[in-house]
């Protein structure tokens, strides 16, 4: 109760002094998709401006991929060497040598960073697939090369591996999650994670964001160049991504590896911010589930079925063992003092 009460006073002092005013409807006392939901009510309200394809993307990128070092050049996402006499792995490029014809060799063309293909539906040039805030200047041949594979991780410069799948470098892959996670929030069922995103998703509670997005989101900070472009994007169509100006959010929604706060602020006087680090695994079982309490705080569980009926369960430390239970959504809630937070299971 300490904690809550010290975070209850706390938050709106903080809040003044250091969450961007843009925040202001946020109430950052809430977790999962509550939070979730209310970010997305924020940027799609304030996303009022739509950029037409043709001739608008083009003018965006060329102010929102600029090179910090060099403002006439653009820098190339998933490119890593300036230096070789290979120009398909180029980082840089002029920012007025942008492809406008089907002869595009050396030069730079627009990258859907979640294909257009791979949304449900299409994409398409409008709405999502014009949405600067997932559009990123790229070499002709090295969009070719990624296509719309997959994100698999991988290690080093960015490479298409085995399997159909994409890894779009170190220096690349936090400014990935973050876009694929303002792309969730901001058009839900029509971008999701899991169908650009490989692999487990054992984080998130109700195991929509793919895990190698909320770690690619803690291993690769934001960079300056990703604060630019937030500014310059707000500027442009009113809206911001909310995972550039703090990835700690990705964290109290999805839970996985701790993000930086880039606030200072949520991870200290945050009142759920205990039970923000827990996470289940596996989600999807064959009975055993455990919760990941890193601090080792006294939680109480609970198992509901999807009736909302509470079932018996046998608990051991932070292990859940539901297995003698027929198959179907169950739900663990653990709860300390007057902190909870539930886990969507499904038992197979």
């Amino acid at each position: 109760m300490k904690k809550v009460l010290l975070g209850l006073f706390l938050l709106p002092a903080y809040c003044i002094a250091q969450i961007p005013a843009y925040y202001n409807t946020i109430d950052f006392n809430l977790t999962g998709d509550a939070l979730k939901n209310q970010l997305g009510t924020l940027i799609t309200s304030t996303h009022n401006a739509n950029l037409e394809y043709t001739p608008g993307v083009w003018d965006a990128l060329k102010q929102t991929d600029h090179d910090p070092d060099n403002p006439e050049n653009v820098l190339l996402i998933y490119g890593y060497d300036d230096t070789d006499n290979d120009p398909d792995n180029d980082r840089t490029r002029d920012k007025d040598d942008s492809c406008h014809t089907s002869s595009c060799v050396g030069l730079w063309v627009r990258e859907h960073v979640y294909p257009r293909s791979l949304g449900t539906p299409n994409l398409g040039y409008e709405g999502p697939g014009s949405d600067p805030h997932h559009l990123r200047a790229v070499d002709y041949y090295m969009n070719n090369s990624r296509s719309n594979k997959r994100f698999a991780d991988g290690s080093g410069n960015s490479t298409s591996l085995s399997g159909g799948f994409f890894y779009p470098g170190d220096e690349w892959k936090g400014d990935v999650a973050r876009m694929m996670m303002y792309m969730y929030v901001r058009y839900q069922s029509r971008c999701l994670p899991n169908a650009v995103g490989s692999g487990s998703s054992s984080y998130s509670t109700f195991g929509d964001m793919p895990d190698i997005f909320l770690e690619w989101n803690e291993e690769d900070p934001v960079s300056q160049y990703e604060i630019n472009r937030n500014n310059i994007l707000q500027n442009i169509q009113g809206n911001r991504n909310p995972f550039i100006d703090n990835p700690y959010l990705a964290t109290i929604i999805w839970n996985g590896p701790e993000a930086e706060d880039s606030w200072g602020v949520l991870a200290t006087t945050y009142p759920n911010s205990s039970v923000a680090k827990l996470f289940a695994y596996p989600t999807v079982t064959t009975g055993v589930v455990t919760i990941a309490n890193a601090e080792s705080n006294p939680y109480q569980y609970s198992v509901y079925n999807s009736m909302g009926q509470k079932i018996n369960a046998k608990v051991n430390d932070n292990v859940i063992d539901i297995s003698h239970n027929a198959g179907g959504i169950y739900f663990i809630t653990a709860t300390v003092d007057n902190e909870r937070k539930t886990f969507k299971i499904i038992l197979n």
